[in-house]
């Protein structure tokens, strides 16, 4: 029988609880191929997601952050919480999870724990094939967990603490995600997004070839790429966003634990879409901004000037004497800095959830592969043709810092006098790199133009200072393809890489996606025309001026592997050094409270009254906040009495909460006491009514145990 056309009778049909509208061909007129094509788009579409998010925040006191190296940045309570945002895709065949974390990076040592402890609970589901952990890169949270000695060094050594607390937290987000799977079909859409980052090595990025810099516009992306999983009747689930920017708008001085701009772009998303009064981390719709090639991107946005004399200046040569060159954002603080950035990022991502998107819902898979970087031999990539000369060979180096690694970037500037774009040695410093570890003629060759400051693949003491062996994923949820890296690509590395995938996965792919930071960190990716500048991005590209070269061909390789359905060689395990960490932190030996006080006892009252934008703030007697770093609690909340005839208090505000900061002071190490400040900047629109300020925490006995406590501040009046 003749079969109108489908748009005439039959405008969407229901497919696992959503409905799926499909264009046909007018002249089909066969039934039975009718229900064949619609159980057949059905099925290609059984993508089942879930979404979780948990507590991950590290210890918030005593304990060095992870990022600019700053031997004195050690931390002094909250700011904003670290969260794990998961998101578990599967069809019928195969399953991926992706983990956006609020930490500088992710390290093999967390993903072994993690992948173990999973594997204990669903067996071969999960393994190191399809587990992806991404880092956000905020500078701002405790370091001490990836096991790679030059990278735990400025911490004082492995943190037992912070390496439990994110695999804690990692895994119960993946185990919330995994439980809450549910029908979803996913989303592509994108817009552009400008004022919210720059490019710190200019210089550096001119160094690529004209004609290739000439595909772009600017010399950062500023695309925000967005990836939504919708459930039945077009509900969002979750949100993953992809943006090229450092989460460094909190700076060097910072001392409070924060997830930076993007973290507080995640929770204004989560916020807006569970609802205003959800706390953060306990909304059922998860929204992650995700690291991607932001190597070479800052959120500073008035750009790089002299410490004093507020000339301009780009470190390659110092200011004055004991002037620094650093770069500052669009605020009046960096707190205002990460808020306005912060908010460009949420806006424009609400933004683009609202524009139709593109359906990319289809078929799972993933692949992986650890690659021993200084043993790759592969074909050069010429950006001018955008093929791989085939006619030549180049190789990978042993791990190795330059100079101007140094030099720090305007960021955070680094020490001494170094400076960027440094292409010579120092003897001096060179007698100083050949007491940690000499490098070989062969190393300083392969390595040139740069000059070896620190020869860390050589290194051996007390274990390996750097990685050799890396991870390498590409996943695929339908029409997306993305790129799991384990370091961070500069603007133009991660345009290459892009596009040779893109092209790679030409069958398959609508959109590729580059997520940074992921599973091991190894670093930097300049592009080999960067590298020649050596200016901190290239001196930090350890594994020498091909290292992006290798990184294109396995890509390349592992993305064909993945359309064709072939299986790859693991490759080498990277080496595990749990039984050889050192740490040279102290641990909490005791608290106390000051004579005739106890933990938990107000020492400074707030105000009876406040108003809108006022500061309310109040001191406690505290007990150390490495004594337990409460997850899915808080050490500090903000109540707010809902029935005084039950006295009846609801809490509407965290130490998650932008509104709130927890300080942690040390009054005295051989008394053992300290105290706590928790401040709140009420927001515009709290209803008036009467609150108060709760301050939770644990103290160490001096003769053993640790107990909890807790205490109140009097109540106050909101007007």
């Amino acid at each position: 029988m003749t079969v109108p056309h489908f748009r005439e009778t039959w405008p969407a049909f229901e497919c696992n609880g959503w409905r799926k509208a499909v264009e046909l061909d007018p002249g089909l007129v066969d039934m039975w191929a009718l229900l064949y094509l619609l159980v057949g788009v059905c099925a290609a579409h059984g993508l089942r997601v879930g979404v979780g998010i948990a507590d991950v925040t590290g210890p918030p006191a005593e304990i060095g952050f992870m990022g600019y190296a700053n031997f004195e940045q050690s931390g002094q309570g909250i700011h904003l919480r670290q969260f794990a945002r998961a998101f578990v895709m599967a069809d019928d065949n195969s399953r991926l999870v992706f983990v956006s974390v609020d930490a500088a990076m992710m390290g093999n040592g967390i993903r072994k724990e993690v992948l173990k402890r999973l594997q204990k609970r669903f067996g071969d589901l999960y393994t190191e094939n399809n587990v992806i952990l991404s880092g956000t890169h905020t500078h701002s949270t405790p370091g001490g967990f990836l096991m790679d000695f030059l990278f735990d060094l400025p911490i004082l050594g492995f943190v037992k603490e912070t390496y439990i607390a994110y695999i804690a937290g990692i895994l119960k987000s993946i185990y919330i995600a995994h439980n809450n799977m549910k029908p979803a079909r996913l989303e592509y859409a994108e817009g552009e997004l400008l004022d919210a980052n720059i490019n710190r090595s200019p210089t550096s990025y001119l160094r690529n070839p004209p004609e290739e810099r000439a595909k772009y516009k600017y010399d950062v992306d500023k695309t925000l790429a967005q990836v939504r999983f919708l459930g039945p009747q077009n509900k969002v689930l979750g949100v993953i966003n992809w943006f090229a920017v450092h989460p460094t708008s909190m700076n060097n001085t910072n001392r409070l634990i924060s997830s930076d701009n993007v973290g507080y772009a995640s929770i204004l998303m989560e916020k807006a879409l569970n609802g205003p009064n959800t706390l953060p981390g306990k909304g059922s719709v998860v929204c992650a901004f995700a690291s991607t090639n932001l190597g070479d991107v800052s959120p500073n946005t008035r750009g790089p000037v002299c410490e004093f004399s507020g000339k301009p200046c780009d470190q390659s040569a110092l200011c004055g004497h004991k002037e620094r060159c650093f770069a500052s954002g669009p605020g009046r603080d960096m707190f205002d800095s990460t808020r306005i950035i912060a908010t460009k990022l949420f806006d424009t991502a609400m933004s683009v959830l609202k524009k139709p998107g593109e359906d990319l819902t289809g078929p799972v898979g993933v692949v992986h592969q650890y690659v021993e970087m200084p043993k790759q031999v592969v074909s050069p990539f010429d950006p001018l043709t955008d093929t791989f000369n085939t006619s030549a060979k180049v190789s990978g180096c042993l791990p190795a810092m330059g100079y101007s690694f140094a030099a720090g970037t305007t960021d955070g500037p680094g020490a001494f006098d170094f400076t960027q774009g440094t292409t010579t040695s120092n003897p001096l410093w060179n007698v100083v790199r050949d007491f940690i570890a000499e490098p070989t003629k062969e190393d300083i060759e392969c390595q040139v133009p740069k000059p070896i400051l620190l020869a860390t693949g050589r290194a051996r003491f007390p274990y390996e200072w750097q990685p050799h062996v890396v991870s390498c994923s590409v996943a695929r949820v339908g029409g997306l393809v993305m790129a799991a890296v384990p370091g961070e690509f500069t603007t133009m590395s991660g345009r290459r890489l892009r596009r040779q995938l893109a092209r790679a996965a030409d069958n398959i792919a609508q959109r590729v996606v580059l997520a940074g930071l992921s599973n091991v960190y190894a670093d930097y990716i300049a592009t080999p025309e960067e590298y020649q500048a050596q200016r901190y991005e290239a001196a930090s590209t350890i594994y020498g001026p091909h290292t992006l070269d290798i990184y294109l061909n396995k890509y390349v390789e592992l993305t064909h592997a993945l359309i064709q359905g072939r299986t790859v060689d693991p490759g080498p395990q990277p080496a595990d050094f749990s039984e050889q960490l050192i740490t040279l932190v102290p641990p909490v030996l005791w608290d106390a409270a000051p004579w005739g006080k106890e933990f938990g006892d107000c020492l400074v009252q707030p105000q009876k009254q406040y108003s809108h934008g006022d500061i309310v703030t109040a001191t406690f007697v505290s007990g150390h906040p490495r004594n337990s770093v409460r997850h899915g609690r808080w050490y500090a909340a903000v109540e707010r009495l809902q029935s005084p005839e039950d006295d009846a208090w609801i809490t509407i505000a965290t130490d998650a909460d932008w509104e709130t900061k927890y300080i942690w002071h040390r009054n005295s190490k051989i008394l053992g006491t300290s105290h706590a400040e928790i401040e709140w900047e009420i927001p515009a629109g709290t209803p008036p009514g009467t609150y108060r300020l709760h301050h939770f925490g644990n103290y160490k006995y001096i003769l053993g145990g640790i107990y909890p406590y807790s205490g109140f501040s009097d109540s106050f009046e909101v007007t």
